[in-house]
C-alpha cells in the first residue's frame, strides 16, 4: 500500500512538472504570437501607405498625359 502511494506521489509531481512546462511554454507562445501580430500589423500599415502612394503617383502621371 506504502509503495502505491509513494510511485502515485511520484507519478503527481511528476505531471505538475509537466504541466508548470506546458504552460510555460504556452505563455512564451501567446507572447510570441502577440509579437508576430503586431509585426504583421506594421507590415500592413507599410503596404498600404506604398499602395496608396503608388495610387497616387499613377494618378499624377495619368493627369499629366492628358
Amino acid at each position: 500500500m506504502v509503495a502505491l502511494l509513494l510511485a502515485v506521489a511520484a507519478e503527481n509531481a511528476d505531471l505538475r512538472d509537466q504541466l508548470a512546462t506546458a504552460q510555460d511554454m504556452l505563455v512564451e507562445t501567446a507572447i510570441d504570437a502577440g509579437n508576430l501580430h503586431a509585426l504583421i500589423e506594421a507590415v500592413q500599415a507599410e503596404r498600404d501607405a506604398w499602395q496608396a502612394e503608388a495610387e497616387y503617383l499613377r494618378g499624377d502621371r495619368m493627369k499629366r498625359a492628358r
